[in-house]
């Protein structure tokens, strides 16, 4: 009876690792499983989106900018730290997208994109509008929730969907930044101005193909470029002063 057991048990473990092999090589696949989704690409050559690829130099001048206006104002600190090296690596891993074409690429896309929203609502529900713990918290998870479900409907809009929390966060943000009479109050308005102008360029990229060939993706970077930028502005100048150590 034992070794009836055995024979069965060595039998389930056996569906198993063939279970976890084919669930692992399904998933390497899909991480070098090319992907076509903008009007600029003509195939799966690394240089097939040139136009898209370069323009996220914007993303790294974007983050220097951010940092040389952190530094003449006293706020480079830790946390600002990490917003710039999130820039940057927003524009490195778009590059890697727009080149490699892949679901692995296509991670080192989003995932800097996700991690900078986060890390900017946070730094300023705590640091610009003083909100308390748990509504921060409350706040968050709410956000968290929202871009959650906003990544279920990734094929609508071309995918502008999954932004739509990022977008909505912004609207309330430069409203209450305005509103508040906070430093540079319009800096926000005008970044969310220049984030629904981008969506709508990410948007229509693949429905212009016939006539525009080049797409309009490209703008998507640029203006995004600037949105990050305005956004820190409207963080750095409204920090409170650092005092120098003694």
């Amino acid at each position: 009876m034992l070794k009836g057991f055995e024979i069965c048990s060595f039998a389930t473990a056996g569906e198993k690792i063939h279970w976890l092999r084919g669930t692992i090589s399904a998933m390497l696949s899909t991480m070098f499983e090319a992907i076509d989704i903008y009007c600029e690409r003509t195939g799966p050559e690394f240089w097939s989106e040139p136009v898209n690829a370069l323009t996220n130099a914007f993303f790294l001048v974007a983050a220097w900018f951010s940092w040389r206006c952190a530094k003449r104002i006293n706020q480079a600190t830790p946390g600002v730290a990490v917003l710039v090296i999130l820039i940057s690596a927003i524009g490195i891993g778009s590059f890697l997208f727009h080149t490699f074409a892949n679901g692995w690429s296509q991670l080192a896309d989003v995932i800097p994109i996700f991690l900078f929203q986060v890390t900017f609502l946070w730094m300023y529900l705590r640091e610009v509008a003083k909100t308390h713990d748990r509504i921060t918290a409350m706040l968050m998870a709410v956000f968290l929730v929202s871009v959650y479900v906003g990544l279920q409907f990734g094929d609508i809009l071309n995918g502008s969907l999954m932004y739509a929390p990022a977008a909505l966060v912004m609207v309330f943000l430069s409203i209450y930044h305005w509103k508040t009479r906070r430093a540079e109050p319009y800096v926000l308005l005008a970044a969310t101005g220049t984030l629904f102008a981008s969506l709508t360029f990410r948007t229509v990229d693949m429905l212009i193909c016939q006539c525009i060939p080049l797409g309009t993706h490209f703008l998507w970077h640029t203006c995004n470029a600037i949105v990050l930028y305005l956004a820190m502005r409207g963080l750095l100048a409204n920090r409170a002063p650092i005092t120098p150590s003694t």
